[in-house]
């Protein structure tokens, strides 16, 4: 009875042993093994079997991208002026077997290159061109860093510049200085509307007076052509009162030769025509040819009385 109590206990003991031994690999994740003290595999996701005592899980390694956030690191620019740079490092473990075993406490190696990096970088750079070229040093640093981490099996995906602190006389100065532009751009933003203003008022003007230039001169057209068409109503009326007395004048002489009038009477009429002319207002006074005539017809009137 003892010895079956002592082979149960024996087996209970071994499936403990065993079951603590199994182990299930999660996704995205590895392990590495040590046989012995010595590297003997890595692991991938699934289930895998330890032999007690000689063999251990080193290193249990993430293959996820991980994020790094460092503190703000002291660098000073080619015009010396001191200023806090923090970064931000996005990386990934390729290797597992590197990183466990190719640099002691990997994030710290990386966060001292980073600062190094920095440093070499922004040296090399004056103040206003490392605030205008972010892009420039985190593609810099980060191929810099991916070159010193790869014996780590590390890849280093990106590296952003968190923020730039300059001093706080220098933030002050800066801050003066885009006041000023700001502005400079609103008084010439100012200037260009009273510009666009005034050219605009000039414009209307110009375009009033070609109007009224323009109404004055169609005035005059029509007042001539008004002007010259009441001189050519005139000028017919009088054509045709000229026709029609030429036509009465016609009209009588043709009468008066069919009556057939004596030379007294004619005489006479030409008496009566000459008193008439004598009579007006005419400065001149036209006598007539057969003027001796008349006045022999005059008297034989005179003494027939």
């Amino acid at each position: 009875m003892g010895f079956l109590i002592a082979v149960g206990i024996l087996l209970l003991v071994v499936l403990i042993i065993v079951v603590i031994n199994i182990k299930i690999v999660p996704q995205a994740k590895t392990y590495v093994i040590e046989r012995l003290g010595a590297y003997r595999a890595t692991w991938d996701t699934g289930l895998h079997v330890l032999i007690p005592v000689i063999d251990r899980v080193a290193k249990q390694v993430s293959m996820k991208e991980q994020v790094a956030d460092f503190d703000p690191q002291p660098v000073i620019t080619k015009d010396n002026v001191t200023m806090q740079i923090d970064t931000v490092v996005f990386f990934q473990i390729t290797d597992p077997k590197l990183f466990a075993y190719g640099v002691e406490q990997p994030l710290k190696a990386i966060e001292n290159l980073t600062a190094t990096t920095l440093r070499n970088i922004i040296g090399d750079l004056e103040l206003d061109h490392t605030l205008t070229s972010r892009d420039t040093i985190n593609a810099k640093v980060r191929s810099i860093l991916d070159e010193a981490t790869d014996p780590w099996g590390i890849k280093i995906n990106r590296v952003e510049l968190k923020n730039i602190k300059p001093p706080a006389e220098i933030q002050d100065a800066m801050e003066k200085q885009m006041k000023a532009e700001r502005e400079r751009r609103e008084a010439i933003l100012r200037a260009e509307g009273e510009k666009a203003s005034a050219v605009l008022v000039a414009e209307g003007k110009k375009e009033s007076q070609i109007l009224a230039a323009e109404a004055e001169k169609q005035a005059a057209i029509l007042h001539a052509e008004a002007e010259r068409e009441a001189r050519i109503r005139r000028a017919e009326g009088e054509a045709e009162a000229l026709r029609k007395i030429n036509d009465a004048e016609a009209y009588a002489i043709r009468v008066i030769n069919e009556a057939a009038p004596s030379e007294e009477f004619l005489t006479l009429k030409k008496l009566e025509a000459l008193g008439t002319v004598a009579d007006g207002q005419a400065t001149k006074v036209i006598i007539p040819s057969d003027l001796q005539g008349i006045v022999g017809l005059v008297n034989s009137v005179t003494e027939a009385k």
